[in-house]
């Protein structure tokens, strides 16, 4: 199946029923074994550890979840191009993401309270190449800025709450 196909036909399901276009994402994660940063991660059918490096308290068996931050904007980018690409018609041989974060941890750690313990700032940046125009390429980096929702986390501040089961 074809993006334009996915493209086609989610339309038609939303057209047909606005809720169709509701989804819902959910993710579990498991403290494994007696170790403070290693936990296992379940979504839907697929599974991945997460852990930290030495140097902050982890032993180092996979990426820290700043890092799965960073990958998931990046991989939203790199899919969201090939989505927009196609629904645009702009051919696209390849696209290139990389993503850097600076964290202060300060924050994270409490040693001062002014300093958020998140990102202080974020930079994609992007590669694209193919055959058509420059201002083409431009064109469909402002549908990916406007429609990418890994960005749109990053952006704009989302709802959430956190309580005790």
């Amino acid at each position: 199946m074809s993006l334009t196909d996915v493209i086609d036909g989610t339309r038609e399901a939303v057209t047909a029923d606005p809720k169709n276009a509701a989804v819902q994402f959910s993710v579990r994660h498991d403290l494994v074994g007696g170790t403070a940063t290693v936990v296992d991660v379940k979504v839907r059918d697929h599974q991945f550890t997460v852990d930290e490096p030495g140097a902050l308290g982890g032993t180092d068996t996979a990426a820290n979840p700043v890092e799965y931050a960073l990958a998931s904007l990046g991989s939203c980018q790199v899919i969201t191009y090939q989505f927009w690409a196609a629904k645009l018609g702009i051919p696209l041989d390849a696209v290139h993401v990389t993503v850097t974060g600076d964290l202060d941890l300060h924050g994270f750690f409490g040693f001062d309270d002014s300093v958020r313990p998140g990102f202080t700032g974020v930079r994609v940046e992007v590669e694209l190449s193919g055959p058509a125009d420059p201002a083409k390429y431009e064109e469909l980096k402002n549908q990916v800025d406007e429609h990418c929702p890994v960005l749109d986390l990053f952006r704009n501040p989302t709802p959430t709450s956190t309580r005790l089961a």
